[in-house]
Formats: C-alpha cells, sequence, structure tokens
C-alpha cells in the first residue's frame, strides 16, 4: 500500500489526539505526518508512531506536500483553511459542519456510502458523530426495508463539547458531592447529576442545531431525501459514549428476528441484543471500541410497521476520528 504524508489540524483536542491513535492503531501508511493547531499550542510536542513531533500553527503554508489532512478545530478553521489544503493537492477530510450539507462536498460513512468518496474536488466531509452512529446501525435495514420515518432522542457524552467540558463534569460532581455550589462555565445549567434538552443555539424552527444536523445529514448520507426524521438531543453526564433511542418506520412491517439477522452481519455494528439476560450496550461499554453497539430491538407498539432501537457507540471514535480514518483508507487504496 502506497505512503502518505499526513496532516493533522486541531492535533491537540480530543478529536485531534484520537486521529494519532486511530491512525497509530490501524497502522495507516503514513510515510511523515504533521500536527497543528492554534498559536497557543504551538511548540508543544506530542507522541506519534513512537517519536515526539511538534506542533505548529496552522498557517497558509502547512499544507506543501501533504497528501492527507485531517480536520477537527471548527468551523472557522475548516473553511479558511481547507480549500488552500486541497487546492494545493490534499484531500481534505473535515470533521467541522462546515461543508457537510454542500452539494459538492461528500459527506461519508464508509459503511453506508463509500462510492461517494469518488466524486470529491478535495474535501470530504465527515458527520456529526450522533448521525454517525445512526445511520451505521439504521442503514442495513433501509436496504432491506426502506425507512420512512426516524424519531430519535439522544443522550450525548460530555466529551463531545471538548476537554473543558469534561473538567466541568469532574469539578462540578466533586463539589456536589462534597454538598458546595457549582457555578456553570462551558454549559448554561449544572451539568453534574443533570441533563440539558439544549446542544449547540436553537433555531427558530425550535430544533437546535445538533438535532437539525441529524435531518438533513441522514437524508444525505442515506440518499433519502424523503425519509421524515425528528431529533431531540440532550446532553448527559456521562464522559465518553452517546446513546440514542430510535423509533423507525419501515415501508413494510419488520420483525425483531429479522432486524437481528440483518445486524449481526452489518459492517461496523455489534449487535448486544438479550434484555432476558440483561445483555444490552451502555456507554461505558463503547468507550474506545470501533463498533456501534445494537440492542433492545422491538416491535414499536404504536406502529405496525415500526421498530424501537438503543444504539450506542463512541462519539470520539467512530463518531469522529475513526470514521475519518476509514475515509482516509479508502482514499490511499483508491488511490
Amino acid at each position: 500500500m502506497k505512503k502518505v504524508s499526513v496532516a493533522i489540524v486541531g492535533a491537540t483536542g480530543l478529536v485531534g489526539q484520537e486521529f494519532i491513535r486511530t491512525l497509530e492503531q490501524r497502522r495507516f501508511p503514513m510515510s511523515s505526518v504533521r500536527l497543528y493547531a492554534s498559536d497557543r499550542s504551538h511548540g508543544k510536542k506530542m507522541r506519534v508512531g513512537g517519536a515526539e513531533v511538534e506542533v505548529k500553527e496552522t498557517t497558509a503554508d502547512s499544507f506543501s506536500g501533504i497528501d492527507v489532512a485531517l480536520f477537527s478545530a471548527g468551523a472557522d478553521i475548516s473553511r479558511q483553511f481547507s480549500p488552500i489544503a486541497a487546492a494545493g493537492g490534499a484531500v481534505v477530510v473535515d470533521n467541522s459542519a462546515a461543508f457537510r450539507m454542500d452539494p459538492e462536498v461528500p459527506l461519508v460513512v464508509p459503511e453506508v456510502n463509500p462510492e461517494d468518496i469518488g466524486r470529491h474536488r478535495g474535501i470530504i466531509a465527515n458527520p456529526n458523530c450522533s448521525t454517525i452512529q445512526m445511520v451505521v446501525a439504521l442503514f442495513p435495514l433501509h436496504r432491506v426495508n426502506p425507512i420512512r420515518r426516524i424519531t430519535v432522542a439522544t443522550y450525548q457524552s460530555v466529551s463531545g463539547t471538548g476537554s473543558a467540558a469534561i473538567e466541568e463534569l469532574t469539578g462540578q460532581s466533586r463539589l456536589v458531592l462534597e454538598g458546595g455550589e457549582a457555578r456553570p462555565q462551558v454549559y448554561p445549567y449544572r451539568i453534574a447529576f443533570n441533563v440539558l434538552p439544549e446542544i449547540d443555539v436553537f433555531m427558530e424552527n425550535g430544533y437546535t442545531k445538533e438535532e437539525w444536523k441529524m435531518v438533513e445529514e441522514t437524508r444525505k448520507i442515506m440518499h433519502a431525501p424523503d425519509i421524515a426524521v425528528s431529533a431531540t438531543c440532550v446532553r448527559v453526564p456521562v464522559m465518553v459514549g452517546h446513546s440514542e433511542a430510535v423509533q423507525a418506520e419501515f415501508s413494510r412491517p419488520m420483525s425483531p428476528q429479522e432486524a437481528r439477522e440483518i445486524l449481526s452481519k452489518a459492517p461496523g455494528v455489534r449487535l448486544m441484543d438479550n434484555p432476558a439476560g440483561r445483555s444490552y450496550p451502555y456507554p461505558l461499554m463503547a468507550a474506545g471500541q470501533d463498533d456501534v453497539y445494537v440492542g433492545r430491538i422491538r416491535k414499536d407498539a404504536s406502529h405496525p410497521n415500526g421498530l424501537v432501537l438503543w444504539i450506542v457507540g463512541d462519539n470520539l471514535r467512530k463518531g469522529a476520528a475513526l470514521n475519518a480514518v476509514q475515509i482516509a483508507e479508502r482514499l490511499v487504496t483508491q488511490n
């Protein structure tokens, strides 16, 4: 396999660090790697492949000679530097929301729509973490029995907000247990021992941007513009791992057993569905794992064509870094 030069933008963040771990663990064929971040991190040293690599400030000159650039530094940085990297010959895999709904930019989950990689023009978008794990689980069922409607409620960990949110949850939990008063900084209200039905900003239609991402991205990834999607996204006091309660309405009735048989063979899915034996997914189980876990599959009591599923995944892993690296792997194999 050809070796390629890699740049990681946002290398010091949670997803950037996960990029490095994932590239190492999957033995991605890197001829070289460069690490970039903001000027605050310039000069910091990080270990990659047993060697120390210096983090540099991201500039317009950062991408000369780069084959693949993995971005996870926010939408503003992506909008500024992704076109520069692509113009210089790199293929950008961007983890922000900057290009996801651009009709000229493929939005890819390799288990669902790998064929879209081939039509890129230098930039490929990585979907939202909650969208990724949902479509990995639902698409194998959709191929057999087209889905007409999805209703999802998410339970999203604080790591989706970044390292400051993890520190806030840790600190608040300690204060509350000691009888102190926890003052929120990252979130509008206390997150310790609480849940917040607000992820990203509210829109005029009453949904948050996070919820609307799930609506639009699901349709684009699955090439199913007519699927009706409604989402409620909730932040919960969990460190790593997003969970989702999903109701899917199909074109015809589908039994839970048929769904289990399909998902047991689906790429990227690990079926764990034996409620009688208390076997079902939960975030601690999924943390650090590549697969999307699915369980609690049952008939929807409110609709004859409906199923209810419980879906769990590591939001930093499959929800971000792993999905991007899988895209990069396909870029390499497809030359």
